[in-house]
């Protein structure tokens, strides 16, 4: 339960870090969009049960795959989505990493 805990903490930390040092004129605008980005996980909703605290979400839900995630690769390429695509792999980042603490810890 308290990987759970950090990884929620950590979908608002590591944004509003990102948003102070790439996006220093307008971080707090940007903070808030990446933060919204975790709308993605709204994919849970299509797997049963939804929550599996022992669950890797990379390559398992449809907005968590390795096709998504190069889409929002691509995404940094257009400036007007590039503060989206910066959420969205940072939040991929950071399931990324929980996969990983979930077979170590």
């Amino acid at each position: 339960m308290l990987r759970s805990g950090i990884h929620i903490i950590m979908h608002f930390a590591v944004p509003a870090i990102a948003a102070k040092i790439f996006f220093k004129e307008r971080w707090k605008t940007s903070w808030l969009v990446m933060v919204s980005t975790i709308v993605v996980d709204l994919d849970h909703l299509f797997s049963n049960p939804v929550f599996d605290p022992d669950r890797c979400s990379i390559g398992f839900h449809p907005l968590h795959s390795y096709y998504a995630i190069c889409i929002y690769m691509i995404m940094l390429s257009a400036s007007k989505l590039r503060v989206i695509s910066v959420g969205l792999l940072l939040h991929m980042l950071l399931d990324g990493v929980d996969c990983c603490l979930m077979n170590w810890l």
